[in-house]
């Protein structure tokens, strides 16, 4: 077993307030999406409070600023649950329910084994990789970084073929 574990963060404005008819499909999904990632092969962790999701965390004074953030086995893993399962249809629709984000909105990063990613901790890889591109301490699929113990370039995890346009 790796010494290494996955982290993940992304953020979006929503497009409406919660409770709003157009973003009330995403909201309507969390359970359904949260459940199908909890039991997918390679989950660690994810960030939720006492409803089950991470919705009502709110790490900006801005109400429509949400947050994700997810510790995964390896990259393949979250990558496999975000291209190739249920989570990929939700995904599709991102646009009716988010705004356009100006900068960086994901970020990947290797963690130790057993450690927890605060939003604070995630929010900080998302800031370096908007201002510096993708590094070992944060990167995307695009240009993904082995973990810390082993070597190699970065690697290039494009989606299948059938979901290019949804990432």
């Amino acid at each position: 077993m790796s010494v290494w574990h996955l982290a993940q963060i992304n953020v979006g404005r929503l497009a409406a307030p919660q409770g709003d008819p157009q973003v009330q499909p995403f909201f309507d999904a969390l359970d359904r999406v949260n459940a199908l990632a909890d039991a997918h092969p390679g989950f660690v962790w994810r960030l939720q409070s006492d409803s089950g999701n991470a919705t009502d965390i709110q790490p900006t004074d801005d109400p429509r600023f949400i947050v994700n953030l997810s510790v995964w086995q390896d990259a393949e893993s979250l990558f496999d649950f975000v291209y190739r399962s249920a989570h990929t249809q939700v995904m599709a629709r991102r646009r009716q329910y988010f705004e356009r984000f100006a900068g960086a909105y994901q970020a990947l990063w290797w963690i130790p084994a057993g450690h927890t990613p605060s939003v604070d901790e995630g929010l900080a890889r998302l800031w370096r990789l908007d201002r510096y591109g993708p590094t070992p301490q944060a990167f995307t699929f695009k240009a993904r970084f082995p973990a810390p113990d082993a070597a190699g370039p970065p690697v290039d995890m494009q989606p299948d073929p059938w979901c290019v346009g949804t990432a």
